[in-house]
């Protein structure tokens, strides 16, 4: 069945009924989880911030690893934001932590988009031209390969009057519309403001930073706990492909491949999330410092106890103690000798 969504058709089948449904579903008994989960939940947190970072990054050609991103966020230095992949990480940084502190008071406005992008850019010296502001060239789509070389995906709107009216008329549809679910409008929202591209750079970056607000905005909080980001750069080249399918057909273009994969890669990373909560029943057997130890040893393969002591904040031995009992429960296993020893999820 073809629907109208904001300009596009938009195919209702059952595949995309029960990937909505199952993601409500989730948000439903969010609530109960979240109160049940809530030390387990802070390192989460972190954990997700980091891969967020360094995932959105990454996919628009940064280099730093998680581990860097770590390293560079735990001991913020703007007078050492030489390189514009630091200056990228730490903008990309403040600005997702700000959506998680405040996204109640960030309504989707065009001065708030680029009070975003202002703040996004704020530490690239390359960008303070162009920094919060719409572009004023043309600014074609392209994807890097490892190779070296870029190819075209498609071409943005028109700089200018076009670019203006274009985002203007986006938010005016998604700001009064209240028929349609909400994740289909911001789904439909973000797939449309990638297509007009109004900056000059950091559209991808913004997207994303973008879906987390407005997810955040209609309740799905779960989302500050797991990584968005990480899982488009994981599916990077279906990412594109649902992309350009989509745009080579514009306007008036069917969206149902990229809603398709917006909605998919939500679904996974709820899937990763009841994962990473140790539904299976673990939680009932480890007290809050070992589920603590655990969850990080979860999302930190081979991290050593010094490294579980600095970032949980516990002592030492009290680390080791731990770390022998969640060996014995057959939770974790130690790998490597001496001073070389490390934990990962057995």
């Amino acid at each position: 069945m073809d629907n109208e969504v904001y300009n596009f058709k938009l195919n209702i089948d059952w595949k995309l009924i029960n990937l909505i449904s199952e993601i409500d579903r989730f948000d439903a008994n969010w609530t109960a989880i979240e109160r049940k989960e809530g030390q387990s939940l802070k390192e989460l947190k972190s954990i997700a911030t980091v891969r967020s970072v360094g995932a959105s990054n990454r996919i628009e050609g940064n280099k730093m690893s998680d581990e860097e991103v770590d390293v560079l966020l735990q001991k913020i230095d703007i007078t050492k934001l030489t390189d514009r992949d630091s200056q990228e990480v730490v903008g990309y940084f403040e600005v997702l932590d700000l959506i998680s502190e405040s996204f109640e008071n960030i309504d989707l406005t065009e001065s708030h988009i680029k009070s975003l992008h202002n703040s996004l850019m704020k530490y690239s010296a390359k960008d303070q031209w162009h920094k919060g502001n719409y572009n004023k060239h043309s600014n074609a789509v392209e994807v890097s390969f490892p190779v070296g070389t870029r190819q075209m995906i498609f071409q943005t709107t028109e700089p200018g009057i076009a670019t203006d009216y274009a985002i203007r008329e986006l938010l005016n549809w998604y700001n009064s519309e209240t028929e349609i679910h909400p994740l289909i409008r911001i789904a439909a929202f973000v797939y449309d403001f990638l297509s007009v591209h109004p900056f000059q750079d950091g559209n991808g970056r913004l997207s994303r930073l973008i879906s987390t607000l407005l997810l955040l905005k209609n309740g799905y909080k779960w989302i500050q706990y797991v990584s968005f980001e990480h899982e488009i750069e994981n599916r990077k080249n279906e990412y594109y492909q649902a992309l350009r399918s989509c745009q080579a057909q514009r306007p008036k273009e069917n969206v149902s491949v990229w809603m398709q994969f917006f909605l998919s890669c939500l679904s996974n990373i709820q899937s990763q999330l009841l994962i990473k909560l140790n539904k299976s029943g673990v939680e009932t057997q480890l007290s809050p410092k070992e589920k603590s130890i655990f969850t990080i040893i979860q999302n930190r393969p081979n991290i050593k106890s010094g490294g579980i002591s600095e970032k949980l904040a516990i002592p030492l031995p009290t680390v080791k103690r731990m770390l022998s009992g969640l060996i014995n429960k057959g939770l974790i296993e130690k790998q490597g000798r001496g001073r070389s020893v490390s934990y990962t999820i057995k």
